[in-house]
């Protein structure tokens, strides 16, 4: 190697790190992190994972109306449910395996076994919401000590509220008019 080949080593091995200090000198620092809240989805809350990328959407597709946002809240759904005249209900005798469909009318009662089931109520929901039905059911058992039930039983989820009785099962199938 040459004198002048080795002085370029040097040289460049000792300016080497001066510049890979400037280098780093030069180099804004990283922006601070702040904490995002996640939303049950795993993006940030008030907004769909989507919406939190920083790429515009596709110009042609439309997730939602055009308000800036790419999603708008839906509006609330009325609560209200409407009432009919007669209840179905499904009963069943758990000790002989005998089931029978019971048609009771508000306001009258019914017998199933020892049962004597009472309609104070059927509801359904309106058109344009999720079918379901409840009704509001006193029902006694003639046998002393017995578990009886008054309350709300709702089609759809038969489990939130139900007759607990070692013999007996009862639940709203439908209301009708």
């Amino acid at each position: 190697m040459t004198r002048r080949a080795a002085c370029a080593v040097l040289v460049c091995l000792l300016a080497a790190p001066a510049a890979a200090q400037d280098a780093t000198q030069a180099v804004p620092p990283p922006a601070p992190v702040t904490a995002v809240p996640l939303g049950p989805l795993g993006g940030p809350s008030g907004a769909p994972p989507a919406a939190a990328s920083s790429t515009p959407p596709a110009t042609g597709s439309s997730n939602g109306p055009s308000t800036g946002t790419p999603f708008a809240p839906a509006p609330a759904p009325p609560e209200a449910w409407l009432p009919r005249g007669t209840a179905d209900l499904q009963a069943l005798d758990k000790v002989n395996a005998r089931n029978a469909t019971l048609t009771v009318k508000v306001g009258q009662s019914a017998t199933f076994g020892s049962l004597t089931i009472t309609v104070q109520a059927c509801m359904v929901r309106q058109p344009d919401q999720p079918q379901d039905a409840a009704a509001f059911l006193v029902i006694t058992d003639s046998h002393s000590g017995e578990p009886g039930f008054s309350g709300w039983m709702v089609a759809d989820a038969p489990s939130v509220s139900m007759l607990q009785n070692p013999i007996y099962d009862i639940r709203v199938t439908a209301c009708r008019t």
